[in-house]
């Protein structure tokens, strides 16, 4: 079952069009992993087209693994565990499952700038500012692409630096797909058939094992929380 819920937007770049309505998704069984590619190959080609608002949908996969354009096979570890999906986006092997938050960002880039790698730094910040609202430090990491975590503070060895979310986008003809993956409450022993993002010497964490017990719909909160504070504007929210 999906529930959308439309929000107006206000993120005027200068020499760029008025604000246009944006819509939030959010479902709330998990959806297969091609249905979700299927849906968002479609409204890419409507948002270019102009028939259909940007949109971010929060949703959860079932178990799997996912394969972008620098994934290498040697960093699938095991191969049988969970299918396996060659995906368009950039970056290496990752999980989705239950208890991660996946955010596809679909947003017209020209409209907003036309600047992909501020963009993707965008993204970084909307995952700190939400964390940050569970007094949990996220952090970037030069070579490193996602968002990392200090395990020092919360009871980890000092030097220890476990990987919280990752990140993967698409751009085509300026408009974005893909996006984030926060572990929020995963199995994290399911990365285990993997080398995540193609780093063998850093683990993986989540908010729930830092010590913050919180609920998905506390996630999605604070993700349309943090959102204007980062993209612009103030949001409006509307039954759709």
């Amino acid at each position: 079952m999906t529930s959308p819920t439309s929000l107006t937007a206000s993120h005027p770049q200068p020499g760029t069009t008025a604000p246009q309505p944006m819509e939030w998704r959010i479902s709330d069984e998990p959806v297969p992993y091609p249905d979700a590619i299927a849906e968002m190959e479609a409204r890419v080609e409507a948002i270019r087209a102009g028939t259909a608002p940007e949109m971010v949908w929060l949703l959860e996969h079932p178990p799997l693994y996912t394969a972008g354009t620098s994934a290498r096979d040697e960093d699938l570890l095991e191969a049988d565990r969970f299918p396996v999906y060659r995906s368009g986006r950039g970056g290496q092997y990752t999980y989705h499952g239950p208890g991660q938050r996946v955010a596809y960002v679909m947003l017209d880039l020209k409209a907003r700038g036309a600047d992909i790698r501020g963009f993707v730094r965008d993204l970084e910040e909307w995952i700190i500012r939400t964390l940050a609202s569970f007094n949990i430090k996220g952090e970037r990491r030069e070579g490193r692409v996602g968002i990392w975590v200090d395990k020092q503070p919360y009871g980890g060895l000092k030097g220890q630096e476990d990987k919280i979310a990752a990140i993967g986008v698409r751009v085509r003809r300026w408009v974005s797909f893909h996006g984030i993956a926060l572990n929020v409450e995963p199995d994290l022993s399911h990365f285990g058939g993997i080398v995540p993002c193609g780093i063998a010497e850093h683990g993986v964490t989540s908010i729930v094992a830092l010590g913050q017990l919180v609920t998905m719909e506390d996630v999605d909160s604070a993700l349309i929380a943090a959102w204007p504070e980062v993209f612009g504007g103030a949001m409006r929210g509307e039954d759709a």
